[in-house]
């Protein structure tokens, strides 16, 4: 069959992001079928998207949503008008069966199914496209196929895959060169799953609580082929990547083994490290460690539900400082069980991190499947039947929003290391400059103090 798979993720704030889950897909798909990938973040509007399904004639095509919003409630923005444009486009232009599927997707599947009239949907891992093809081809009715579901149809998500399937890197320039252009950065993952329980968190629900490691020296080997494909910085994507220290430790000798020679960074949670991790993460390479710190306040984060206090914070920070590596950390208030105190607890705390930059988000994004989802319900603050496709937040009931703000702004008055939500348009500009002259990477740490 000819398959084509659209990538219809078009944020680019603070930075683009490549779209590695449709590499699974198309390693899945390649043997059998014929596949092609357009990816919009690359496309400067949707002309190419109707000249590649004017040309290949396509018997299916996927589309691919991982975002449904920014999730940013000082400047919210929902996806799901793009999306509804975008399906509108694809059906005027073919009548191939069109597959949904994504993370943003598995965690609305019956809303956007609906909402976009597509025929099928693959919650949970992308990889099960290939059986729902297998029946398709064959005559054979999809309906009951593990992770498939039909219009008009709801189902429970499935058990995750029982091994973390093979990737494609997709070297062509025509998929890998925005990105080498704009910060050299592309992506990969070690392991799929996350065992940790924050309230807030979809990543159990997409990837399931049991971690499935990929083998060190697979991971080492992708790593080499993106670095080939012209990458001259990684990012893993792993929920945290220190969730499985030893494994992480084997994933980053396997990086050194192989002959990586890009700078690298990742997803950490900020828990009390192994003695001399960092330095062996930092001597295979590690540059960049983002923290998902959300609070200083130990009542808080034992309310969000995070498997780490104050002490272990600091220790996590001292150790990657120690190690020479660039460290931020990533702050959600306004959460359950925020108040004055606590606020103004985690942001003296905040201010003794010494060498950081901190990213400000201020209330909680709510979602389906989550602790979070039924405290809203269980509190009144959303109704079982709500709609949350468009962005709905968690706020606490002891301050309001702008008061939270307000309090933040005081103490973080003249502090350029201290950034609300992505940092807006203005980061992003900066940052398509600095890339623009030959910088990679991130780029948040030209803003340490």
């Amino acid at each position: 069959m000819r398959v084509l798979l659209v990538s219809a993720n078009r944020l680019k704030n603070p930075y683009a992001v490549y779209p590695l889950g449709l590499d699974y897909v198309v390693r899945a798909l390649e043997d059998h079928h014929q596949v092609q990938v357009i990816d919009l973040n690359a496309e400067a509007g949707t002309e190419a998207l109707a000249d590649v399904l004017q040309d290949t004639s396509p018997d299916i095509v996927g589309i691919s949503i991982r975002n449904i919003d920014n999730t940013d409630t000082l400047d919210p923005r929902g996806f799901t008008g793009q999306y509804r444009d975008l399906a509108a486009l694809i059906r005027s232009h073919t009548t191939a069966p069109i597959v949904l599927g994504g993370s943003g997707f598995t965690i609305f599947p019956a809303e956007l199914m609906a909402l976009l009239q597509a025929d099928y949907g693959i919650i949970g891992e992308g990889e099960r496209l290939a059986a729902l093809l297998e029946a398709i081809e064959n005559g054979n009715d999809p309906a009951g196929l593990p992770g498939v579901i039909l219009p008009k149809q709801t189902a429970a998500i499935p058990q995750p895959l029982g091994d973390p399937p093979a990737r494609k890197v997709n070297g062509s320039p025509a998929v890998t060169d925005y990105y080498v252009r704009r910060g050299g950065m592309l992506n990969l993952q070690s392991k799929r799953g996350c065992p940790f329980r924050c309230i807030y968190c979809t990543y159990p629900h997409i990837e399931g609580h049991t971690m499935r490691r990929i083998a060190p020296a697979e991971v080492a080997a992708t790593a080499l082929a993106l670095q080939e494909a012209g990458a001259r910085y990684l990012f893993i994507t792993d929920s945290a990547f220190n969730a499985d220290m030893p494994h992480s430790l084997a994933v980053a000798d396997a990086f050194q083994a192989a002959g990586l020679t890009i700078p690298w960074g990742a997803f950490f949670a900020p828990v009390r490290p192994l003695d001399g991790y960092y330095e062996r993460l930092a001597g295979a390479g590690l540059t960049h460690i983002e923290f998902g710190t959300e609070a200083m306040s130990d009542a808080v984060l034992k309310a969000y539900h995070k498997p780490f206090r104050i002490v272990d914070i600091r220790s996590a920070h001292q150790a990657a400082l120690a190690a020479g590596v660039h460290v931020a950390h990533y702050m959600l208030l306004g959460g359950p069980g925020e108040t004055e105190a606590t606020l103004a607890e985690t942001l003296s705390n905040i201010d003794k991190l010494s060498r950081t930059v901190v990213f400000f988000f201020c209330g909680m994004r709510i979602y389906p499947h989550t602790a979070l989802y039924r405290l809203a319900i269980e509190q009144g603050k959303i109704l079982p039947a709500q709609d949350l496709l468009e962005p709905v937040f968690y706020r606490t009931d002891a301050m309001d929003e702008k008061a939270i703000m307000v309090q933040v702004q005081q103490v973080a008055e003249g502090r350029a290391n201290w950034i609300f939500g992505a940092g807006g348009d203005d980061i992003e500009k900066v940052l398509t400059r600095l890339h623009t002259r030959g910088f990679v990477g991130p780029l948040w740490e030209f803003l340490i103090r």
